[in-house]
C-alpha cells in the first residue's frame, strides 16, 4: 500500500512560509547594565570689584560735588565690606583726602557713602565701610565726593588715586 499526501498549492505556500519563519534566526535580546556616579563641586566665595572715575571738573573755590560708582559682584550669599583708602597724597587720611597738583600743592576733598554727604567712607571694617551681601550680580554703590569751598590753591590739574578694597 502506497501512501501519498497531496497539498493544495495555497496551503503548501503558507506551510513553507511558516516553516521559514520558524527556522529563521531570531534576533538576540539585548542586555543592559547601569550604574550611577556622583558629580561634585565646591563653590568658593569670591568677589570682583570695579570703579568709575570721580571727575570734579573745574574748581573755582566754591563747593564742588561729584559722584563715582563702585561695582561689586560676589557669589550669592557672600557678605562683603567695601573700603576706600586715603589716596596717594602725603599726609592724606580717609577723613582728609587730598589731590596733588602743581609743585605738590594739595586740594582737599572728601568721600561719602550717602547722598547727604554726611557719612565718611573709609576703610575700617565695622566703622566706615559699606557692607552688602552678594547675589551673583553686580551691585552698584555710589561714591559721593565733595571738594569744600574756600580752597585757594595754585591753578593747574590735581589728581589722586583711591583704592577700593572688597573684604569678604
Amino acid at each position: 500500500m502506497k501512501l501519498s499526501i497531496q497539498l493544495k498549492p495555497a496551503l503548501a505556500v503558507a506551510s513553507l512560509g511558516f516553516l521559514a519563519l520558524g527556522l529563521a534566526p531570531m534576533p538576540g535580546v539585548a542586555a543592559t547594565a547601569t550604574t550611577t556616579f556622583a558629580v561634585t563641586a565646591t563653590v568658593q566665595a569670591t568677589c570682583v570689584v570695579s570703579a568709575t572715575a570721580l571727575p570734579f571738573g573745574t574748581y573755582t573755590a566754591v563747593v564742588a560735588n561729584a559722584t563715582s560708582t563702585v561695582s561689586v559682584t560676589c557669589t550669592n550669599t557672600t557678605p562683603y565690606n567695601v573700603g576706600l583708602n586715603a589716596g596717594l597724597a602725603t599726609g592724606a587720611t580717609v577723613t582728609t583726602r587730598k589731590m596733588t597738583g602743581p609743585a605738590s600743592a594739595l586740594l582737599g576733598y572728601s568721600l561719602f557713602s550717602d547722598a547727604a554727604r554726611t557719612v565718611n567712607w573709609g576703610q575700617t571694617i565695622g566703622t566706615d565701610t559699606v557692607t552688602g551681601t552678594g547675589n551673583g550680580s553686580a551691585q552698584v554703590l555710589t561714591v559721593y565726593g565733595d571738594v569744600a569751598a574756600g580752597q585757594y590753591v595754585a591753578p593747574g590739574s590735581y589728581t589722586d588715586t583711591i583704592t577700593a578694597t572688597v573684604t569678604y
